[in-house]
């Protein structure tokens, strides 16, 4: 399959010096609805994968990392809402946002300036002391302790933040039907079965790593339909729901695309080179409506595939996540060469 370069030109259309536009109507951006750690941490994650010294690449790294920076209250909690006036605009929690900025910590610990490494790491640990309620939020955290353990392993903050993540998702279903450990699926599923891959790696205890494989491959097949993707929509997805559904987003795709480089990366099985394909795929068309999720003349990402087509807006979400698919097929593409 031919694999689009991906392309951060509309990544620097929505981007000012106050941060990462959130909406955009069209491929403008939509600066009333302003700025989000959500997106900013999603783009930090996705820019310093990219390790290119590209001029536009750096400064919107290092912008990224200060506006993550930024959102530290100085206790481990992060704000999310930041405002054209460049305040924050919202209390500092332990809900995605924290999740997120952890992550984005997590991968600017192993890229750029090492001043700037020591710095994000700094604020790593001491968001990692904290501990969220709400299970994607310590998931996307985990992914963070997952990328600083690439950099430091054994680090005692970041294994004890996987642990506990790993113990908070769970173990899979006993139902052969339904082998999922919640009731329902709601957004980037994968990245739950993601991190019990990272778990079991980092303590070489293969339970959380078959737990990680089952739970994936069943998602994986959960969402396939007459040869293509066809993902989780927006309201979720419970045993017995018909499908398709529909709006489908674009995080989902890009959360299954991550966890399965990693379970490549872990047992080598072509089976995960076919579900990247997959994920590859219903971004350039192959999805239930066969139509395009991806702008290859703007560089940014559709917000959802609804049932008559497509929402033509191109918002940071959707943008970063086919970025973050076309960015992890190509960079496969040349490991495996």
């Amino acid at each position: 399959m031919r694999v689009p370069t991906p392309s951060f030109a509309h990544l620097v259309r929505m981007t000012d010096t106050g941060g990462l536009y959130e909406h955009a109507e069209g491929t403008a951006p939509r600066p009333e609805h302003a700025y989000c750690v959500d997106d900013v941490a999603r783009a930090l994650v996705v820019l310093c994968r990219e390790g290119s010294d590209e001029a536009d690449v750096v400064r919107l790294r290092e912008q990224y990392l200060s506006f993550v920076l930024g959102a530290h209250d100085g206790d481990g909690r992060f704000h999310n809402r930041r405002g054209r006036d460049e305040r924050w605009h919202d209390d500092a929690s332990v809900e995605d946002c924290w999740g997120r900025a952890l992550w984005g910590l997590g991968a600017a610990a192993a890229c750029g300036d090492v001043s700037r490494r020591i710095e994000a790491l700094a604020a790593f640990n001491m968001g990692a002391s904290r501990r969220s309620p709400h299970v994607r939020a310590m998931t996307f955290a985990a992914l963070g302790a997952a990328e600083v353990l690439r950099v430091v392993p054994e680090h005692p903050a970041a294994v004890a933040l996987l642990h506990d993540a790993a113990v908070m998702i769970g173990r899979p279903s006993g139902d052969v039907a339904w082998r999922w450990p919640e009731a329902r699926l709601s957004y980037a599923n994968a990245a739950l079965a993601e991190v019990l891959l990272v778990a079991g790696e980092a303590s070489g205890d293969q339970g959380p790593l078959e737990d990680g494989l089952l739970m994936l491959r069943w998602l994986f097949e959960l969402q396939t339909a007459d040869g293509h993707l066809s993902v989780v929509p927006v309201g979720g997805r419970g045993p017995g729901d018909s499908i398709p559904g529909f709006d489908q987003q674009p995080i989902e795709v890009a959360a299954l695309a991550d966890a399965c480089v990693r379970a490549h990366a872990m047992t080598g099985q072509s089976y995960w080179l076919h579900a990247l394909d997959r994920a590859v795929g219903w971004f350039l068309g192959n999805n239930d409506v066969g139509i395009a999720m991806y702008d290859e003349r703007s560089g940014g990402g559709f917000d959802g595939l609804e049932r008559c087509g497509r929402n033509e807006n191109q918002g940071a979400e959707s943008t970063l996540a086919a970025l973050s698919t076309l960015q992890q097929a190509r960079r496969l593409t040349l490991a495996v060469r």
